[in-house]
């Protein structure tokens, strides 16, 4: 089995292979995956690491496998002038929810519940399919993908985070 031991995030090599990974599958530091063209490779890295489409796992030879983002069923959430997008990142930021935002717009994953509640905002959802880079928040990212802090709750996301009494563990 081949050993992925580092990566980048920027290389205009030609890779030996390519894995299809969809937004969680993407935090990585080992496990075990198959490339599209069958080859297994261990990953093993020394830490936890959040890949965007199109970096790289670097092999123990030095050839590379390149990331792709899986296309993944989203909403399109757009903002309107009842809920500027101001608004609408504050609301789905407030439910802790993985959020891709652009400049015109909001990409979530389907949950109808959040639709219901988006739609009596008044903005506009539309299904779309689509790669999915949501953004990490300060907790979750440092130079550039990796993470340098662990974040879990074990609980649903549904809580408000107090100053006084909000702490992480390692």
């Amino acid at each position: 089995m081949l050993r992925a031991i580092s990566h980048r995030h920027e290389d205009e090599t030609e890779p030996f292979g390519t894995v299809v990974l969809d937004h969680t599958e993407r935090h990585l530091r080992r496990k075990a995956i198959t490339t599209s063209q069958g080859d297994k490779v261990m990953v093993d890295l020394p830490e936890p690491v959040l890949f965007a489409d199109g970096d790289r796992l670097v092999m123990e030879d030095g050839r590379t496998v390149e990331i792709i983002a899986a296309k993944e069923k989203l909403y399109a959430v757009t903002p309107t002038s009842a809920c500027p997008i101001r608004h609408l990142a504050w609301h789905l930021g407030n439910r802790h929810l993985a959020a891709q935002i652009d400049e015109e717009r909001i990409l979530i994953q389907r949950d109808h519940v959040i639709r219901a509640m988006l739609e009596g905002l008044g903005v506009h959802v539309t299904e779309v399919i689509e790669r999915f880079q949501p953004v990490h928040g300060a907790y979750h990212q440092h130079g550039g993908h990796e993470h340098a802090h662990h974040h879990d709750h074990h609980h649903p996301h549904a809580h408000g985070h107090h100053l006084h009494d909000h702490r992480h563990h390692d």
